[in-house]
């Protein structure tokens, strides 16, 4: 058989779409955890990255943080997280979030500093406090660079999450790991399928996201 045949007799078993290991359970175990980590590391890396884009501060670090954040193995994290803290969700979150915060912080601090010096300048000129200059002046022309980083943060974060599967948690990386211990590649092929159309629907969603947040003027600019 050839991973087509593979993944055809996944989705055609009635078996996998019911009860607690059915696709639909799985499936949403994954959304949840992706969710989370997004929106764990989102509360840590737009801050951190709004602010230092603002005041032009702290570039270096950001980079040394986001080099060292990519450089740690996920799947060795996790393991270090359950040897110190144990099982749960806790140590699957950790190696997540560590994932995500990088694009995250790196991409909406060059959004910001990127922004054209002579608005925020004029803003400041008429004497618009500092918040209201990066809130109504820096972030709505660095948006669609803020949502890539996002993207690319979700979609590692939707391909990773699979190593929760690791743990004794759910979501579709219970498929790819329990295929593999049963000899099973049916479900081997149908996780890592399941996977890849979750990444692409997180793209899809963050293309709608685009469209509907970023205005038309900036998105011509960005030639986007």
């Amino acid at each position: 058989m050839n991973v087509l045949d593979f993944a055809r007799a996944f989705f055609s078993d009635s078996a996998h779409w019911h009860g607690y290991d059915g696709i639909p359970t799985r499936f949403a175990e994954h959304v949840g955890y992706s969710l989370e980590a997004l929106l764990i590391a989102a509360a840590i890396g737009l801050p951190v990255g709004l602010l230092t884009g603002h005041t032009g501060r702290g570039g270096n670090a950001l980079a040394f943080l986001a080099t060292a954040g990519r450089a740690l193995p996920s799947f060795g994290l996790l393991v270090l997280m359950v040897i110190w803290i144990g099982i749960g969700l806790l140590p699957a979150m950790i190696p997540l979030v560590v994932l995500a915060v990088p694009p995250i912080l790196v991409t909406t601090y060059e959004a910001v500093r990127s922004v054209d010096p002579s608005p925020v300048d004029a803003a400041r000129g008429m004497g618009m406090p500092e918040a209201r200059v990066l809130f109504q002046v820096e972030v709505p022309v660095a948006l669609p660079l803020i949502l890539s980083g996002l993207r690319t943060a979700a979609v590692q974060i939707v391909s990773t999450a699979t190593i929760a599967a690791y743990i004794g948690l759910g979501g579709l990386g219970r498929y790819i790991v329990d295929g593999l211990y049963q000899k099973d590649y049916e479900k081997v092929v149908g996780g890592a399928t399941l996977v890849a159309g979750l990444a692409l629907v997180t793209l899809a969603v963050f293309w709608a996201v685009s469209r509907f947040t970023v205005s038309p003027g900036v998105r011509q600019g960005g030639g986007g």
